[in-house]
């Protein structure tokens, strides 16, 4: 099984589907998830899909939308 470091360019993950939001607006002001193989995701900027992609594992993507569902970041939004 392949293993992705932070930071890696998202055009070197192959062979995943990159998901966005269906609140993301057509300027591309999104970011974008993929599942990797053994658990972890990958999130990328739309508007640079070539650019670098984060890797994260399944806790920590929970805890994140977790915490958005919560509230705890809607404060950081305009």
């Amino acid at each position: 099984m392949q293993e992705f470091e932070n930071g890696v360019r998202a055009t070197d993950i192959e062979g995943v589907v990159w998901r966005k939001s269906a609140r993301s607006n057509p300027s591309g002001n999104c970011v974008e998830l993929a599942a990797l193989p053994g658990g972890s995701f990958a999130v990328r900027n739309s508007r640079h899909p070539e650019g670098p992609a984060l890797i994260y594992t399944r806790e920590e993507i929970t805890a994140f939308v977790g915490g958005a569902k919560d509230g705890d970041f809607d404060d950081m939004a305009g």
